[in-house]
């Protein structure tokens, strides 16, 4: 999971960005799911959950060209550095 936080009056240009990445990220091998979801108390805020096959398909999404080109659109349009935890389904 991570949770991004947009600087004000970036939301729509940081929901731009991360809809871009939904289709690339869940056409990947190894992407079991890829989401985002919108704060629906405040609109600067942002929470991916994503869950990959392995450790090995994470890593790989990391290394795609798309996500290097949202990384560097969405530098600017955040307020702070995203907060990313790793969770692990429960046995």
């Amino acid at each position: 999971m991570a949770r991004l936080t947009a600087r004000m009056g970036s939301e729509m240009a940081l929901r731009t960005v991360l809809r871009d990445l939904l289709g690339p990220s869940r056409n990947e091998t190894g992407c079991v799911s890829y989401d985002f979801f919108e704060n629906e108390d405040n609109p600067l805020e942002f929470v991916s959950v994503e869950q990959w096959r392995d450790q090995a398909a994470a890593e790989a999404h990391l290394a795609t060209p798309h996500v290097a080109t949202a990384i560097a659109r969405a530098g600017e349009l955040l307020a702070q550095a995203p907060l990313i935890q790793r969770f692990r389904e429960l046995a």
